[in-house]
């Protein structure tokens, strides 16, 4: 079969049908099992070779250690995970990168019986790309649609990797290839040209699939893979580098953790292989190799790698300090990482948790102003102060970051979710305002030397501890996005409303028989309208939980409901808050 500029195009489209595949199924994979690796990876624990575990696993799921240590970075640069921790994930990476090499080599199984026929990718591939494109065009749910992308992408990679095969069959006949070839044999020019295929392609999985559809024809040696391997090794960090731009210095010594782990890993093998070869002149440099010997030497090379430098992984983190010394103090706000948004999945899991961490510190420093109106402290005050600013940066941050997300590919669930967290973010940063409402209220009462009644201390007490009861509902349902938990908030609002209604109402007498001025009546009022805000915030929380899981938000239509049936559940809880906040006679 000759050679034409046509074969040149079967070969290039055969690349991009692979990067393709390799991308569609490394995102359904992400997708399927994101946010549990998230939750995993951020309850890591210090030990390096759990780390080594996890990454190696991580990485054999979402098929791109690029991905993986890009992420580590992020969480590193976010502060979700300290600079040791991410050392053992990095080192991992390396060995789960070669799951790819591995599925590959399916394609050199041999054998007529039908149960080896379909083992080989060529021949099941069509038809998970089948199957997945029917779960895609017809299921509804979209766990399902995800599986069905992790299907059609493993297929389209398959068709890929077979393209470039057949591509490469006549090239690779050609006369003076295999002298072509020789030239890369020199170890120094075959690291460079596996650095710079690997760099062009940013995936390493995608230049040893290159490497493997050439040996089907049986012109790739262990001449030529060893150096091509060492210098894709080498290639693989350059996405990470480029990443890490602009980062924290954790961050930046992360991304060198990754580089010198591999620079190093490759110059121990470098002198190995080719010195011994120097003394004992490895006959098996010239034999031939197939996919699985390609796979195999992949694998050895990196599980070596790691298990000669895993003892030395606080050298290196060392190493990437002095490399990334400590200079001027950074930003601690930044956390939040762009580095995430190339994984949505993970990014969303992220952006929950600061937003807990929001909702926590809402409630925590509404809670602490109630306590200023009777024993006020300038140093508490101003510390709440920085706290409710702290809640100003969460909403504004977390809020550029979930409209940025929202604009990527994601899933229904994912969309989800992140109206859930649009929605509610605005109301943990207007608790913090009516915290500081509250502050400026029992400053005034401190500089004027004015304080409430006993009879008006007491009533504010129960309605205090009212609200205190409806903030740690609505943000543990929040937390653990919890239906049924965020059904009790609507009932203790209602009741709270009551209480207000009422505590002014006592007022007013306390007024007429003189035990109590006007100008503490304005003060009283004040405290009254920033507690029963805080409440209608936590009923928004609520409804929107209640609401983003049934795919609607329909605020004022759901109240209206359940304040006019007040039956059932609802009124249970009802009368159960409306016992147990009462005013004292």
């Amino acid at each position: 079969m000759g050679i034409n500029i046509f074969t040149i195009f079967e070969l290039m489209g055969g690349i991009a049908l692979f990067l393709y595949g390799m991308k569609v199924m490394g995102s359904g994979l992400e997708r399927v099992s994101g946010s549990k690796l998230e939750g995993i990876l951020e309850r890591l624990s210090d030990k390096t070779i759990k780390g080594v575990l996890l990454g190696a696993v991580v990485t054999a799921i979402i098929q791109s250690s690029a991905a993986t240590t890009v992420m580590v970075v992020g969480f590193v640069n976010s502060g979700i995970m300290k600079l040791a921790q991410a050392i053992g994930i990095i080192m991992g990476a390396n060995i789960g990168t070669t799951a790819t090499a591995w599925i590959l080599s399916l394609t050199g199984i041999q054998g007529d019986s039908f149960f080896v026929q379909m083992l080989k990718p060529s021949n099941f591939a069509p038809l998970f790309a089948f199957v997945g494109i029917a779960m895609i065009m017809l299921s509804k749910r979209s766990k399902k649609r995800d599986v069905g992308s992790i299907l059609v992408g493993f297929g389209i990679l398959m068709v890929g990797m077979n393209t470039m095969i057949d591509a490469m069959e006549p090239i690779t006949s050609l006369p003076g290839f295999e002298e072509f070839l020789l030239m890369f044999t020199n170890p120094f020019l075959g690291m460079l040209v596996g650095f710079l295929l690997t760099t062009l392609l940013q995936s390493s999985s995608a230049s040893m699939g290159i490497m493997q559809a050439m040996s089907v024809a049986g012109n790739i040696t262990y001449g030529f893979a060893v150096p091509m391997i060492l210098g894709q090794n080498i290639g693989s960090c350059t996405t990470t580098l480029i990443s890490c731009i602009g980062a924290k210095k954790n961050a930046r010594r992360a991304a060198l953790v990754h580089l010198y782990f591999n620079v190093i890993g490759v110059i121990i093998v470098f002198i190995l292989f080719y010195g011994l070869d120097l003394i004992f002149k490895f006959e098996f440099k010239n034999m031939s190799m197939n996919v699985v010997d390609i796979a195999i030497l992949h694998s050895a090379f990196n599980i070596f790698s790691t298990f000669i430098l895993l003892p030395f992984s606080k050298q290196l983190g060392h190493l990437a300090t002095i490399s990334v010394p400590d200079t001027v103090s950074e930003d601690t706000t930044n956390f939040l990482d762009e580095r995430l948004l190339n994984t949505p999945s993970f990014a969303i899991e992220r952006c929950k948790g600061i937003a807990a961490e929001m909702a926590q510190l809402s409630k925590k420093t509404f809670c602490e102003a109630c306590e200023l109106l009777w024993d006020f402290s300038e140093k508490r005050a101003s510390e709440l102060e920085d706290a409710e600013g702290l809640i100003d940066t969460y909403e504004d941050k977390l809020g550029t970051y979930l409209v940025k997300l929202s604009g990527l590919g994601i899933s229904e669930d994912e969309s989800r979710e992140i109206s859930r967290l649009l929605y509610t973010i605005g109301d943990f940063e207007r608790i913090g305002d009516h915290a500081v409402n509250l502050l400026k209220t029992a400053r005034e009462m401190e500089e004027k030397g004015v304080s409430f009644s006993d009879e008006a201390k007491k009533d504010i007490n129960v309605l205090a501890k009212a609200v205190e009861e409806i903030l740690d509902i609505s943000m543990d349902a929040f937390k653990n996005d919890d239906k049924a938990l965020a059904a009790h908030v609507e009932p203790l609002e209602q009741v709270i409303d009551s209480l207000g209604s009422e505590i002014k109402a006592r007022h007013i007498e306390r007024l007429k028989d003189g035990n109590c001025t006007i100008e503490l009546g304005f003060i009283l009022s004040d405290v009254l309208t920033n507690c029963e805000r805080v409440s209608d915030h936590c009923s928004n929380i609520a409804v929107c939980i209640i609401q983003i899981r049934k795919d609607q938000l329909d605020t004022h239509g759901y109240l209206n409901e359940v304040k006019t049936s007040m039956s059932g559940d609802f009124a249970v809880d009802f009368n159960k808050y409306n016992e147990k906040y009462v005013l004292p006679r």
